[in-house]
Order: structure tokens, then C-alpha cells, then sequence
């Protein structure tokens, strides 16, 4: 994609999910919390995202459900118009329940927005320019694409097992939960020998030695650039000023 979110600088990208995230923990209300939630909502539309985002949203609706239950039922404020034992309910409450819910599906939409406008190596990139020593952003970024990567052995495990005969959705919870014991003894083995095998080619690449390095992926800070970031400050301090 090459949209304005996609060119912006990775450190702006990096510092702006930041700030977003510190900004969405400056309200309790549901009110101050939805712009927040529907200007991510934008920009993951502006960024070409949305594929990304209806891949979680399951995920966003249950946390949602999630949220609005649980702190509805058990945070007290206010005067409680319903009472059950320790469960209550009343209009604060609800409301609070409301605003965490939003809160958390921000956060989780803003990573997505993130993950999706940002590849791998701009991550690492942003992450030097910010001052992290090379090991430390190389292990963070390197994390982007470990995680996937061991996703899908995990698919290919259990496809593996399901061909020779293994059945992991008869039964109950219980029941399928210990079909898949069997199923971590390949899974950890996989995971030990790439391990080596990246470490392996680590060392041959020379990780680890001291000198200079080259960067060969090249960004310089524009206007827009600026102008992001300095507003995400305003707007944080007038959040927490509120």
C-alpha cells in the first residue's frame, strides 16, 4: 500500500502509537473515549486495514461483551439501580464498563492500524533512530516475524496429525483439550531447531560484531511529520489536563 500512513516516518509511527495509547488512558468516560476509537476506526479505512481489522473482529466483539459485563457487574460508583450478593449495577458503572471496553478495543485496533502501515524493517529502522541499541530493536522486530512464523508450524503440526488419524474436535472441552498434549512435543522441537538454526545464521551473518552499521533503508523527517507529532502532544496534554 502507499497511503500517507504508510510514508510517514517509522519513528512517527512508532512515537504517534504511543502517544494514541497514553491518550486513550486519559479518559473513563465512554463519551471521551469513542472519537478516540472511531478516528482509529479512520484511519484504519484510510490505511487499507480493514481487511486486518475484520480478521480480529471477534476478538474486538468479545472484548467489548467482556469488558461491559465484568467491570459493569463489579466496579461500585454511583447509586446501584440493581443488586444481586456482591453484583451491582447502576449508570456509572455501565458507563465505565462502556469506556474500557472502548479503551481496550482502541488499543488493540490502534496495534493492528500499526502492524499493517509499518513492515518489519522500518520497525527495526524507527526503533534505532529512537536510540534502542541494535541488539534490542533487532529482537523486538525480530519478534514481528517469529510469531507468524510459528503460527504456521503449528498449523502445519496439527494438519499433520489430523492426517494420520488424530480427531481434535469430537468431545468435550476437556476432552479435546488433552488431544492436544500430544501436539507439544513436535511443536517444542520445531520451535528449538529454528531457534538454532537462526542463531546459527546470526553468527555466520556476523551478528554481534562492533563497528558501524550501514543502514540500507533510508527516511528523513517531513512536515506531516511534525505536525503529527506535535499535535498528538497537544492533544495528550489537554487529555490529561481535562
Amino acid at each position: 500500500q502507499n497511503t500517507t500512513l504508510h510514508r510517514l516516518h517509522p519513528t512517527t509511527k512508532i512515537i504517534g502509537l504511543v502517544l494514541l495509547l497514553i491518550m486513550t488512558v486519559a479518559f473513563v468516560s465512554p463519551w471521551q473515549q469513542l472519537p478516540i476509537l472511531l478516528g482509529v476506526l479512520l484511519l484504519a479505512w484510510h490505511s487499507k486495514s480493514m481487511r486486518n481489522v475484520r480478521r480480529v473482529l471477534p476478538l474486538i466483539i468479545t472484548i467489548m461483551i467482556f469488558s461491559c459485563v465484568t467491570w459493569s457487574l463489579f466496579k461500585k460508583l454511583g447509586v446501584p439501580f440493581w443488586t444481586f450478593g456482591p453484583l451491582s449495577l447502576s449508570r456509572e458503572s455501565i458507563e465505565y464498563g462502556l469506556a474500557m471496553g472502548f479503551r481496550l478495543d482502541t488499543m488493540l485496533l490502534s496495534g493492528m492500524v500499526f502492524v499493517s502501515s509499518t513492515k518489519v524493517e522500518e520497525f527495526a529502522y524507527g526503533l534505532r533512530s529512537i536510540g534502542l541499541p541494535f541488539p534490542v530493536s533487532f529482537a523486538l522486530s525480530l519478534a514481528f516475524r517469529l510469531v507468524p512464523l510459528f503460527f504456521t508450524r503449528i498449523g502445519i503440526i496439527v494438519q499433520a496429525q489430523q492426517s494420520r488419524g488424530l480427531d481434535i474436535h469430537s468431545g468435550n472441552v476437556l476432552q479435546r483439550a488433552r488431544k492436544y498434549v500430544p501436539l507439544l512435543v513436535p511443536i517444542f522441537v520445531y520451535a528449538i531447531r529454528d531457534t538454532d538454526l537462526l542463531s546459527m545464521a546470526l553468527e555466520s551473518k556476523g551478528f554481534g560484531m562492533q563497528g558501524r552499521r550501514t543502514e540500507f533503508l533510508s527516511f528523513s523527517f517531513r512536515t506531516l511529520d511534525v505536525l503529527i507529532l506535535v499535535s498528538l502532544v497537544f492533544a495528550n496534554v489537554f487529555a490529561w489536563t481535562l
